[in-house]
């Protein structure tokens, strides 16, 4: 058997004759000239067709192999494979500027931000509740001066989140961005909605309800102030979606 040398892998432009050959059959698998099931050429006919030593043709098919793109059967040859399916990224085919959407996200929230406050309730620290009041008293400011609170109103359940002491709260939030705040996401300009003189006072007694219950250290009370202002939206949205039929 003859040894492999530098040149037998290198081509003179700089790459390697090994990563040629290797787009160059992907290239192929990808337009469909080799399509899943299909027997890629032997060594011999692959190296007559690139010019290139069996090494290369060799390191070419383990790089294929490794991209999972074909596999070796012992004693028959080299097949293309089925493509892996597309991974899917959380929260898939939510489009925040459908009402539908954003019940969907608010049902989730609500399990999710029910528990996040009652274990706030427990679990935070004097400086983490100073910062949820101060969310809140943000949050206050802003509507009586006719400002934008969607941020305000995040920041508020962020830091209750971040209250919990369990990063992975937060961290889901986060995922979730300011954007979640439905006012907002329902915009066609991007800007926030203005919400009714009522609906702000709601919302703030509301934000209230659950900022008191975590202070006094009441787990279930902040559960069910959380949960019910998160629902009293699902049911404001829900009314939207019934009206836009």
């Amino acid at each position: 058997m003859t040894n492999a040398t530098a040149s037998d892998t290198t081509a003179p432009q700089g790459k390697t004759l090994v990563a040629k050959m290797t787009d160059a059959l992907s290239s192929q698998i990808a337009a469909g000239h080799y399509k899943p099931g299909d027997r890629l050429p032997s060594e011999a006919q692959l190296t007559q067709e690139f010019g290139v030593s069996r090494t290369v043709v060799r390191e070419a098919i383990a790089a294929l192999r490794s991209g999972g793109l074909v596999e070796a059967r012992h004693g028959i040859g080299v097949f293309v494979l089925e493509p892996a399916p597309t991974e899917r990224h959380p929260f898939h085919g939510v489009d925040l500027a459908r009402v539908s959407s954003l019940i969907e996200m608010l049902e989730l929230r609500t399990a999710v931000e029910g528990d996040a406050a009652a274990l706030a309730a427990l679990r935070r620290s004097p400086a983490q509740e100073e910062k949820i009041a101060e969310a809140f008293d943000t949050f206050c400011a802003s509507a009586a001066e006719g400002r934008p609170t969607a941020e305000a109103d995040f920041n508020f359940h962020l830091a209750i989140a971040e209250a919990t002491n369990n990063p992975r709260f937060s961290e889901f939030l986060k995922m979730l961005g300011p954007a979640l705040i439905p006012r907002r996401a329902v915009s066609e300009t991007g800007e926030e909605t203005v919400l009714a003189s009522a609906d702000l006072t709601r919302l703030v007694s509301e934000h209230e309800a659950i900022l008191i219950a975590i202070q006094d250290g009441n787990e279930e009370q902040a559960r069910i102030a959380m949960r019910q202002h998160l629902k009293n939206s699902q049911i404001r949205y829900r009314s939207m979606l019934r009206a836009t039929r």
